[in-house]
């Protein structure tokens, strides 16, 4: 059986993680509407990188690509940030339910 002020800490970190888990979805949220300009911006760069054959336009096609690339690892992290966000709050949820 948890203690009182054991259940009370207990609380207060579930209480944080559930607003630190809100605002990390917000975030996602933002970079998945990013990544989905990033991702049309490199398709289109491409597709001028293949019709125009310059330099120039494979360079712009590198750099949006590298841009999309970018954000897709920080869409990555922010996912998987929330899983262990969840992970915890089970943890702490069981720890309660003793």
């Amino acid at each position: 059986m948890t203690t009182a002020p054991s259940r009370q800490f207990a609380h207060r970190r579930l209480r944080r993680s559930v607003e630190g888990l809100r605002a990390l979805r917000e975030e996602l949220r933002i970079v998945e509407e990013q990544l989905a300009v990033l991702d049309d911006d490199a398709r289109d760069a491409e597709v001028r990188a293949l019709v125009a054959e310059t330099p120039a336009a494979a360079a712009e096609m590198h750099d949006a690509s590298r841009h999309a690339e970018a954000m897709r690892r920080q869409r990555d992290h922010l996912a998987a940030t929330i899983a262990e966000t969840l992970t915890r709050q089970d943890e702490l949820l069981d720890s309660l339910g003793r």
